[in-house]
């Protein structure tokens, strides 16, 4: 061990508190141009991605924090488009039952995307289907399944109950949240525009919505 060791914080909760302290020092006149109800999904969002600057980008439609909050209540399940989601999201911080899923790893997503001509993450969300209604999906790495998922919304009367959209990337990713955008799909959504998001993004939305209960 060298004689001076870095000089650090190292208690949980005060490395807690004094990250929130900044990030309200640096946005908290954009943090409270946000409706009551997504400033602490916002706030969780700085924190997992360390940029303040990213709520000037945020873009939402209908009361998507509330209507995800009662889907979760309800039991209904949360939809990823990635294991990266789906291991990011903290069960505990869910209502009792309710389950986090992805179906891109199921054997017949590969044989399903080469008959659709697309990425097995857009075939993935075919079978997202029969869960579908009044779920909440959460879609943090592919705009390919977030594309996908708009066509199908097109022609399916199923409705997930909000759609928490983060893709990420240089192809695709700032196109298919300004489709979701544009579409307005009669669905709730919470999105970020541009090339930034990613599944840390996509899950801290998620595990902020206890924040917003308490």
């Amino acid at each position: 061990m060298h004689d001076t060791p870095f000089a650090y914080l190292r208690d949980p909760a005060a490395i807690y508190a004094h990250s929130f302290a900044i990030i309200e020092a640096e946005a908290g006149a954009a943090l409270a141009g946000l409706p009551a109800a997504l400033r602490p999904v916002a706030r969780r969002l700085i924190h997992s991605c360390g940029m303040t600057d990213i709520v000037a980008d945020l873009a939402w439609a209908g009361p998507v924090v509330e209507t995800a909050l009662a889907a979760l209540g309800q039991g209904r399940p949360i939809l990823a488009d990635v294991e990266m989601v789906r291991s990011g999201i903290i069960g505990s911080r869910l209502p009792a039952g309710v389950a986090v899923r992805c179906t891109l790893g199921e054997p017949q997503v590969p044989d399903l995307a080469a008959s659709l001509g697309t990425t097995r993450s857009a075939a993935a969300v075919e079978l997202w289907r029969a869960d579908l209604e009044g779920a909440v999906v959460v879609i943090g790495n592919a705009p390919t399944a977030l594309f996908h998922l708009l066509d199908r919304l097109a022609d399916w009367p199923e409705r997930p109950a909000a759609i928490l959209a983060f893709p990420v990337g240089f192809v695709g990713a700032a196109e298919s949240k300004e489709a979701l955008i544009g579409a307005s799909p009669a669905v709730p959504y919470l999105t970020l525009r541009g090339r930034r998001g990613g599944s840390a993004l996509a899950a801290a939305a998620v595990n902020a919505l206890a924040d917003t209960s308490s």
